[in-house]
């Protein structure tokens, strides 16, 4: 009963322990919480993906010849929609938006076109023969590709994998922008000193034009160091070098 007598010693303590409590564990339940529901939504999304692989090769008479490449267009896929989930905009009280989306709008088209989801009309060759709108089907990620070719202006070519990915890497060029323009006194031309902007710039345009002039010289690695080269400007867009705000 001695120690029952002398409540206050053991009680201070307590109390304050009981009211430190819920400061402590509401934010580690939410987390928890919250990356309970990040995982379920991973699973559902890999499942899905598989589901239609599945579906796609059982229907169909297409066959895999490499896995590889039928995996890639996911990794776009997942790669630039984790990004852009993950990235919150920048908030300032006057932040140059039109800068960031002009700038990111430009970025978007200028891998579009070397990319090969734009072109113009090229007279002599090319599609010249073709017109109107085709949707033709492949394994999912590279497909349903749609194209639409007007013989006089050119052609929109969209292969979902790298409509995804170049969007998803407009969108965290807007952020970084926001976050340069919104740091540094040379508004636009802040960005360009911004060696995470810059750098995945680079990449993802010598990734665009891989295609075109990297194919004889690699080969059949042509995807794969477009593929190397996405996951490097996501990175680097994402987790910028120099600290995000």
């Amino acid at each position: 009963m001695n120690a029952g007598s002398e409540p206050s010693s053991p009680r201070l303590p307590e109390d304050a322990r009981s009211e430190d409590a819920p400061n402590i564990s509401a934010p580690s339940q939410s987390d928890a919480a919250a990356a309970s529901r990040e995982r379920r939504w991973m699973a559902a999304i890999l499942a899905g993906e598989a589901l239609a692989l599945v579906g796609y090769f059982g229907l169909t008479s297409a066959e895999v010849t490499s896995l590889r490449y039928v995996l890639y267009p996911f990794v776009w896929i997942d790669v630039g929609l984790w990004a852009v989930t993950k990235t919150t905009i920048s908030r300032s009280p006057r932040p140059p938006v039109w800068i960031a989306f002009c700038f990111a709008t430009t970025y978007f088209i200028t891998l579009a076109f070397l990319g090969g989801l734009l072109g113009f009309a090229h007279h002599g060759h090319g599609h010249g023969h073709v017109a109107g709108l085709y949707i033709t089907m492949a394994s999912p990620g590279w497909g349903p590709r749609v194209a639409y070719i007007h013989p006089g202006l050119g052609y929109v070519y969209l292969v979902p994998y790298l409509l995804v990915g170049y969007l998803s890497l407009a969108y965290l060029v807007y952020a970084a922008v926001l976050d340069a323009t919104r740091a540094a006194l040379g508004g636009a031309f802040g960005f360009v000193s911004c060696l995470s902007c810059s750098v995945p710039l680079a990449a993802s345009l010598a990734m665009g034009a891989g295609g075109a002039s990297l194919a004889m010289g690699l080969g059949g690695l042509t995807v794969d160091l477009s593929t190397v080269a996405f996951v490097l400007a996501v990175g680097l867009l994402y987790w910028r070098p120099e600290g995000r705000t």
